[in-house]
């Protein structure tokens, strides 16, 4: 062959692309091995997307290890093009949204995506708390003591009972993901089970929760939470996403209260 190539021009069209019904951007902690696995399980849905960019972390998770994402929160953010038009955007990490504070994930995340609604695990679970009218809870974790009383507050002072607390007492974020799901079941049932506890809260991202809730919940005949299926449910219901999905837990039956 030789000569220039004919080369034929082609007609196209646009459309609006994917996430017709709801764009959803996550910041995921670079050393998490579980949440984009249980997100795409739940929100795999028509017309609704997801896109991740990671942050940066120390696999030891500590009380100060977690504040210093804050630094780096922006440029993550940052990652998620504010092109794509999010409807919502979460920061992926309950003790790290504690740690740095709520709003002030908020004030970082909206100085990037000014019109994105933003939410993270330890916002979303109170507001699945408040859309399930629970007030006395247990809570598990796999943090060691100092972040668990952290959070333990963090809920105490949103109005919320705590008045029964597991952890599997690992900082180690890598051995936190393999934590199997038979361990985290039968947790849940042991904490569970208190007469002065009308739901479980597992914290943790990397924690593989999804995939006993269903049996948690028949075991207990209580409401179990996880981060990534309250982050997930907030984020949809953020988006204007009001699926009911069987097997995700009772949490997905409801929708945001009026205030939220």
């Amino acid at each position: 062959m030789s000569g220039e190539p004919n080369i034929q021009n082609l007609r196209a069209s646009q459309d609006s692309g994917l996430g017709a019904r709801a764009r959803i951007g996550m910041i995921v902690l670079q050393s998490d091995q579980t949440i984009e696995h249980e997100f795409a399980t739940l929100l795999h849905r028509e017309g609704v997307v997801l896109y991740h960019a990671r942050i940066p972390n120390e696999m030891e998770v500590t009380c100060d290890t977690l504040r210093k994402m804050e630094a780096d929160l922006p440029v993550a953010a940052g990652l998620l093009p504010t092109s794509f038009g999010f409807d919502a955007i979460g920061y992926c990490c309950t003790s790290g949204a504690t740690m740095i504070g709520e709003g002030r994930v908020d004030e970082i995340l909206r100085a990037q995506h000014p019109g994105a609604k933003t939410s993270n695990p330890i916002t979303a679970c109170k507001a699945a708390l408040q859309a399930l009218g629970l007030r006395r809870i247990a809570l598990i974790t796999p943090y060691a003591p100092d972040v668990t009383v952290e959070m333990r507050d963090n809920l105490a002072a949103a109005g919320f009972e705590v008045n029964a607390i597991g952890t599997f007492n690992e900082s180690d974020d890598f051995k936190v993901a393999r934590i199997s799901p038979d361990s985290i079941l039968t947790a849940i049932k042991q904490v569970g089970l208190r007469e002065d506890c009308d739901g479980v809260f597992v914290s943790c991202t990397s924690l593989r929760v999804l995939s006993v809730i269903a049996e948690a919940e028949a075991f207990l005949g209580k409401p179990v939470l996880s981060s990534n299926q309250v982050t997930a449910w907030h984020l949809a219901r953020l988006s204007g996403v009001a699926d009911c999905i069987a097997g995700a837990g009772s949490i997905f039956q409801h929708q945001l209260n009026a205030e939220d």
